[in-house]
């Protein structure tokens, strides 16, 4: 199984809707995907029709170590697809984990000898905290949505010296598998321009694809569905898949076959 972290500590710029739809899409082009909701929030348990009296055991009770992987795991109405659910008992982990031995590799050590899956994707909470850094130390790649907003390099360059010191304390495998560019509107020059600038600075680390702002994007987990699935000729979908393809190219060779 690979392990793909997907994270930014700032909000608002589509990590939770792009965990979704590549791991929705991964399980269709027929990878079993797992995906682990460690927000809090809980916004990829939602969006994946997994209603909160469903979520009896947690990525809460996974990290401490209160119940094994295949007890916190649901499948969802995508086939191939199943969800290690997050509640609001997250938020108070960090406090409770400060004295733990190990506490940045819970979620390695919890992971260690899934041979259930062919890829797991690990939706982040918007911060650099406890639960980022287990994320980012059971990975194996890391990838990053980045808003096409002025201040995203500025954000960026935080997220990866923290990147740079897991690699040094915690995982020296860890590697960045790609930036993908999200809300991206053509009609503002600014997109562009941001566009063509972590693109100048970054280079062949972003993705070709763009992910469009798109009201389909949006609506798609109030219906506790993927966009791929709610709407799937729609721009949103179409650039998921698009990504999708992109980042298989990017998995090593012995992944693609799975």
């Amino acid at each position: 199984m690979i392990v793909i972290a997907i994270a930014n500590q700032k909000g608002g710029v589509g990590k939770t809707t792009t965990a979704i739809n590549l791991a929705t899409a991964f399980a269709a082009s027929g990878w079993r995907s797992l995906l682990i909701d460690l927000d809090p929030q809980g916004n990829a348990s939602t969006g994946l029709g997994i209603g909160s009296a469903d979520r009896e055991n947690s990525s809460y009770e996974l990290l401490l170590d209160e119940a094994a992987l295949a007890d916190c795991t649901r499948e969802t109405s995508i086939p191939l697809l199943d969800i290690v659910p997050a509640t609001v008992d997250l938020s108070g982990a960090e406090v409770e984990l400060v004295g733990v031995d190990g506490r940045t590799q819970l979620l390695r050590n919890a992971l260690e000898g899934c041979g259930d899956y062919d890829i797991a994707f690990i939706d982040c909470p918007p911060s650099l905290g406890l639960l980022t850094l287990n994320g980012l130390v059971a990975a194996d790649k890391l990838l990053v949505p980045l808003q096409c907003e002025f201040f995203a390099l500025e954000g960026l360059s935080q997220l990866l010296q923290t990147v740079e010191q897991v690699q040094q304390r915690f995982n020296a495998d860890l590697g960045i598998v790609g930036i993908t560019l999200t809300m991206y509107d053509r009609r503002n020059r600014l997109t562009d321009q941001v566009s063509d600038d972590v693109r100048e600075v970054l280079g062949k680390l972003v993705f070709d694809t763009v992910v469009p702002r798109n009201v389909r994007l949006s609506e798609a987990p109030s219906h506790g569905l993927p966009a791929l699935v709610y709407d799937h000729n729609c721009a949103g979908s179409r650039a998921y898949m698009d990504l999708a393809r992109e980042l298989i190219d990017r998995l090593p060779e012995r992944r693609k076959a799975a």
